[in-house]
């Protein structure tokens, strides 16, 4: 079937199995030999050797086992023939496909399917009748490369069996290899005729030692509109560092959102004018008011909008080339149903009026460069992180979450429904600029999904990313028509974004503040990434527990060298110490010497064991007990030191691990901001720090990978 889009036209909405077949031999997929056989017609010579296959055609049967219309192993022509007699009553048979069966081998499905954001995206998994139970599967957005075909392979569960288990013969992984190439390549079928192929479902494919071939197919076929385009923003000072703002939404009773945010405004240290937009109101909040955006004595870069849905339009409509940036706060337009309609009436009143438009359905923009903020008592201070969040509530929490951690952002902006300035439209200002090191992503939705995923495989890990999911689910796979619809939902379709992209993956807000902190204070190790963990403290169960915690995210906690474990043994430890790693050691032998013990501990460590990462862990209320020393203060400057001294690049961790007492939380957040002064990421609980480390390393593996696609 060479023209798709004719059959589209036509009102087709899948080729039969015969059509399917010749569509993946012309990408060099290896079909069996067959012919098919009309309804009516007579059996022909088989010009191929049995045993046969006969199976129906028939635009009825989704799936044709499940109804009786697949019959294997006949032996001679008259088995083929009576087959086709016992089949013919089936739903909508037009005819049979009668082929060589082929040899045994392992059964996988390859496919792919048309995600509405990304594009296409291949799959590959463990096949046969029992596909959608098994679930295991590996997916990837196209066009993939040979590297990420390997990936795809050695992700199932079912890897092992590839290789031959149990005295079983492995499978040919080269000729899978180029399946999958076939398939999703840079010239494969999915992407060759994304336009429309909305489904394939190759499955069974049977892999064996001599080969690969593809036992059955089916393509569903549908067309696809074309991708919404937005431009980018074209630099970030307006938005960041505004000349002037205009606030609309301000009460001349001081009542409203818009004056709690000029508030916000002057007491973060806004020195620029703000002009507050009002129809009737000659001042509002001691300021000059202006009655349209037009009538503003000067061109602004930013306005904050925070009026009714219904007066939105004809204020944007209005502005007559005089703001830069609107940033839209009201809701119900888009989204949860609300009206599209008045949103794609929003985003034209904008072009109108000059203005490109951020929203609607955010909460504002956060910039301690340009002292801009919408939230009350936020950090004053610069720093490097850079979120593009489209909930606007949890973008508040970033802010004030992060700085209880002592995440220093360069900006976190709310986007809400990105009717125009979305994700993929503000993150190419983001990647270049030199002052954003680490970028965070909190998403609901993916539009325009494509050019992101475009421009996220352009920057893949030289920018830390660290992204957060909000409403993975499956839905959207239960109407699919094929295995590979009812395997390809979003959770899925945001995995394989995040392996691709080099971007680290976390569930929930804690573990994406968590390696947010981890991205801004260490630096990758792109030469032997993390992968071996020292554990130092007092801890007892707590250092237990870490182990486990350490080994789930993926991290190795592996017993010191022998002569290590000697020579700490030898300190004349108490009974209960532990020298094996985790190294766990009571507070009243740390704080022996003045603290002297810790140096030597800590040199012999790093001399012998050479860690890709240091974890120490401290118990805040008993080292704080020891008033005539500073045992943390002597732990991070002998762990400091020995790294430097042995020249070594490993990531250093402190835990601190309280009570939540009010003093001594308080000097907790001292210990704290000391620690990451000197380079040092803190965290309140062992798990969280082995999952954000856990997620770093992640990140290095996909950098070290990505770094050798480019090689």
């Amino acid at each position: 079937m060479s023209d798709l889009r004719q059959a589209i036209e036509d009102g087709r909405s899948a080729l039969t199995e015969p059509e399917s077949k010749a569509l993946l031999d012309g990408f060099g997929i290896r079909t069996p030999r067959g012919l098919f056989v009309s309804v009516g017609e007579a059996l022909p010579l088989l010009p191929f050797e049995p045993p046969y296959v006969v199976k129906v055609v028939s635009d009825q049967l989704l799936h044709k086992s499940d109804a009786g219309g697949v019959r294997l192993g006949l032996g001679d022509a008259q088995a083929v023939r009576a087959a086709m007699t016992d089949t013919g009553s089936l739903p909508g048979v037009s005819g049979w496909l009668v082929e060589e069966m082929l040899p045994a081998g392992l059964e996988l499905v390859v496919g792919g399917t048309r995600h509405p954001r990304f594009g296409p995206m291949v799959m590959v998994g463990l096949g046969g009748i029992l596909v959608e139970y098994l679930q295991d599967v590996s997916l990837r957005i196209c066009p993939i490369d040979e590297l990420a075909a390997r990936e795809m392979l050695s992700e199932l569960r079912a890897s092992a069996l590839l290789d031959g288990v149990r005295g079983q013969t492995g499978v040919d992984r080269e000729a899978l290899v180029q399946v999958l190439l076939a398939v999703g390549g840079v010239q494969g079928l999915l992407m060759t005729h994304q336009g429309s192929v909305a489904e394939l479902d190759i499955n069974p494919v049977i892999a064996n030692a001599t080969g690969v071939a593809a036992a059955d197919a089916r393509v569903i076929l549908a067309s696809q509109e074309a991708p919404e385009e937005r431009a980018r923003l074209d630099a970030l000072r307006p938005l960041l560092e505004p000349n002037a703002i205009a606030v609309a939404g301000a009460s001349a009773n001081g009542s409203a959102y818009g004056n709690q945010y000029i508030r916000h405004l002057r007491a973060y240290g806004f020195d620029g004018p703000i002009y507050p937009i009002h129809p009737k109101a000659e001042s509002i909040d001691g300021l000059p008011a202006f009655p349209s955006l037009c009538a503003l004595p000067e061109p602004v870069d930013y306005a904050f909008i925070a009026v009714s849905a219904d007066r939105c339009p004809a204020l944007l409509a209005a502005a007559d080339g005089r703001v830069n940036v609107a940033q839209v706060m009201a809701g119900g337009f888009g989204e949860g149903g609300g009206d599209s309609a008045l949103e794609a009436g929003l985003l034209k009143s904008a072009q109108a009026g000059g203005a490109r438009l951020l929203g609607p359905n955010c909460m504002g923009t956060h910039s301690p460069m340009g002292k801009l903020t919408y939230v009350s008592g936020p950090d004053p201070e610069p720093g490097t992180v850079a979120v593009i969040a489209q909930s606007g509530g949890l973008s508040m929490d970033v802010i004030r979450r992060g700085r209880q951690r002592g995440i220093k952002f360069r900006a976190v902006t709310s986007v809400g429904n990105c009717a125009d300035l979305g994700v993929a439209e503000l993150l190419p200002a983001f990647l270049e600029d030199d002052a954003t090191k680490v970028v965070g992503l909190y998403l609901e939705d993916a539009r325009r999904g494509r050019a992101l995923f475009d421009l996220l495989t352009m920057n893949r890990g030289a920018k830390p990313i660290a992204l957060l999911v909000g409403g993975r689910s499956a839905q959207g796979a239960r109407a699919a028509m094929s295995h590979t619809g009812a395997l390809a939902g979003d959770a899925r379709a945001w995995d394989a974004l995040a392996s691709q992209c080099a971007m680290g993956m976390t569930e929930g807000l804690d573990e994406f503040l968590d390696l947010l902190l981890a991205m801004q204070t260490l630096t990758p190790r792109i030469q032997g990434h993390t992968k071996e963990v020292v554990l130092f403290g007092n801890g007892g169960g707590a250092s237990v527990l870490a182990t486990d915690a350490f080994a789930n995210a993926g991290l190795r906690v592996t017993p010191l060298p022998a002569n290590t474990q000697a020579a700490l043994r030898e300190l004349n430890l108490p009974q209960g110490a532990s020298v094996g790693n985790p190294v766990d050691i009571p507070a009243n032998v740390l704080q022996r010497e003045q603290g002297q013990i810790v140096r030597f501990i800590v040199e012999r460590i790093f001399a012998e064991a050479h860690p890709d990462a240091f974890v120490i862990h401290v118990n805040v209320p008993v080292i704080l007990g020891y008033t005539h020393v500073d045992i943390l203060g002597q732990l991070i400057e002998a762990t400091m030191q020995a790294r430097k001294l042995h020249g070594q690049s490993a990531h250093i961790a402190l835990v601190l691990r309280s009570d939540g007492e009010a003093n001594i939380e308080r000097r907790k957040a001292e210990l704290r901001a000391q620690a990451l002064r000197a380079g040092i990421v803190v965290y309140d609980e062992l798990d969280r720090a082995a999952k954000a480390l856990g997620g770093l390393a992640r990140c290095e593996r996909a950098l070290d990978r990505s770094r050798g696609r480019r090689r």
